[in-house]
């Protein structure tokens, strides 16, 4: 029996078709007649392959515009560009139209031409911090309508651009060789907001009065480690924060702080300071902060008593040689007076030791007073 079976096995096994091993794209395939030598074996599938005409070709392109395009080395992705430490000298061509977001830092462009960002109705941010820019067309920005930030530091330009958005909010223009701020620099610019011009050759009298009088809105200004002489005039009643730190100013008087009623920080660090004005601190009756450390005051400004709401004052490093026990905090304890929670008085040539105590009655904690040796230079 058993050999019987095995003559019916050996028989199926001679008379079965060779053994052919099918590829991924023959189940994809149509049944294409064969050709050539040999019968067609059952089950046997070829590629159909269509014959390419000039008609065929022009079937296979796609229909309509062609895709977002990214200047070469650049990245776009979210409306973001992404051009920046490319070794640039010029700005990139076809920049995609919808961009928000142009970030061109750490190149070395020279030149900002009239088309450079022609078309870029969308842009919100531009950025073109350290370049070689010395010169900026005066039409380079009118097509950008809804420029919010402009960064312009780290550059060559001996000037404030001309024609800057009115849309702009944020300016960043530090760090170049501007020597003027002239009255007409910020014309109609009624929306901004940061204002930062530090670290600029600005000569003794290099900001014209009345420059910053179309800023409305701005809150924040900073014009640090310049050659001015003196406090800005005409600055902005919006105003919340001031920093001019590392100047050569050597006077506050009542007339520079005029008007600026909303002002919350005032930096005046590092400067040649000798007097403050009477009256200086009632022209700023929200003051919270102010920094006068590193100057060469012999005396603490007067008006501190009657202030209602100033909490943090640095005069360390000056000439002072005295403190009174009225010079911080008004008679008795008064309600009405916000307590500090800061006063910096190291490094100046008064004896700590004879201070009394009740010099600071008005400081919500002891911790908050800072008080050292003074060491001749």
């Amino acid at each position: 029996m058993k050999s019987a079976c095995l003559s019916l096995l050996l028989v199926s096994v001679c008379w079965a078709l060779p053994f052919r091993q099918s590829g991924f794209l023959d189940f994809m395939m149509e049944d294409e007649p064969t050709s050539g030598d040999g019968p067609d074996l059952p089950g046997s599938r070829k590629p159909k392959i269509p014959k390419i005409t000039e008609e065929s070709d022009k079937d296979l392109m796609p229909d309509g515009p062609e895709g977002p395009f990214c200047p070469f080395r650049c990245q776009c992705h979210l409306r973001v560009s992404q051009c920046s430490d490319l070794g640039l000298k010029a700005v990139p061509e076809k920049i995609p139209v919808d961009t928000t977001l142009l970030d061109l830092q750490n190149n070395k462009i020279t030149e900002i031409k009239e088309n450079d960002f022609k078309g870029l109705k969308g842009l919100q941010t531009l950025i073109l911090v350290n370049n070689k820019i010395t010169i900026i067309h005066a039409k380079a920005f009118s097509s950008m309508v809804n420029l919010e930030r402009l960064y312009l530091s780290k550059n060559l330009l001996k000037e404030v651009p001309s024609n800057i958005p009115k849309s702009l909010q944020e300016l960043r223009i530090h760090e170049n060789q501007i020597t003027k701020i002239k009255k007409t620099s910020f014309s109609g610019m009624a929306n901004v907001i940061v204002m930062e011009l530090g670290s600029n050759p600005l000569s003794s009298n290099g900001v014209d009065n009345g420059a910053f009088t179309d800023l409305k809105r701005v809150s924040y200004i900073r014009i640090a480690d310049t050659n001015i002489t003196s406090i800005p005039k005409g600055l902005p009643s919006s105003l919340f924060e001031l920093h001019l730190d590392g100047n050569k100013i050597t006077k506050v008087t009542a007339e520079s702080l005029k008007g600026l009623k909303h002002l919350s920080k005032l930096g005046l660090s590092h400067n040649e300071i000798s007097v403050v004005e009477n009256g200086s601190l009632a022209n700023v009756p929200h003051l919270r902060e102010l920094h006068l450390d590193s100057n060469a005051l012999t005396a603490i400004p007067s008006g501190l008593p009657e202030h209602k709401y100033i909490q943090v004052i640095y005069l360390h490093a000056n000439k002072i040689a005295a403190v009174g026990t009225e010079d911080f905090c008004p008679p008795g304890y008064n309600t009405k007076k916000a307590m500090y929670s800061g006063i910096s008085l190291f490094s100046n040539p008064v004896s700590y030791w004879e201070i009394q105590p009740i010099t600071f009655r008005c400081v919500f904690d002891r911790s908050a007073i800072q008080l050292g040796n003074y060491r001749k230079k």
